[in-house]
């Protein structure tokens, strides 16, 4: 069985910083991309970012600039560096790998 639990959500202000984590735990029979995920109340779930087993990358033009994507391949622990949060990035914010889902963590901008 196969679990991906995130972290690290919380309540910052506009300009502000949050660092997501998302720890995979369980069988996985290969490395896989890892992506990010992100749904606003209201709006349809939508693409952050993905970062494959090489460690290539790449983000929604919404956030690039201000998110970066990274892994460490031997914890099996993807991480979303957020910085210059801004009153469009509010969402439920979720990791994955193919075929598997975390239950998402909450990030709100306001000051």
């Amino acid at each position: 069985q196969v679990h991906l639990v995130e972290s690290g959500g919380g309540l910052v202000q506009p300009g502000g910083s949050l660092t997501l984590s998302c720890v995979i735990s369980g069988s996985v029979d290969s490395p896989n991309g890892m992506a990010w995920y992100r749904r606003a109340p209201g709006k349809q779930r939508e693409w952050v970012a993905v970062v494959t087993p090489s460690g290539q990358k790449a983000y929604n033009s919404a956030v690039d600039g201000r998110f970066t994507a990274s892994r460490d391949n031997v914890t099996n622990t993807a991480y979303l560096q957020m910085s210059n949060l801004k009153p469009d990035d509010p969402a439920v914010y979720y990791c994955t790998i193919p075929q598997f889902w975390g239950q998402g963590t909450q990030v709100t901008v306001s000051s």
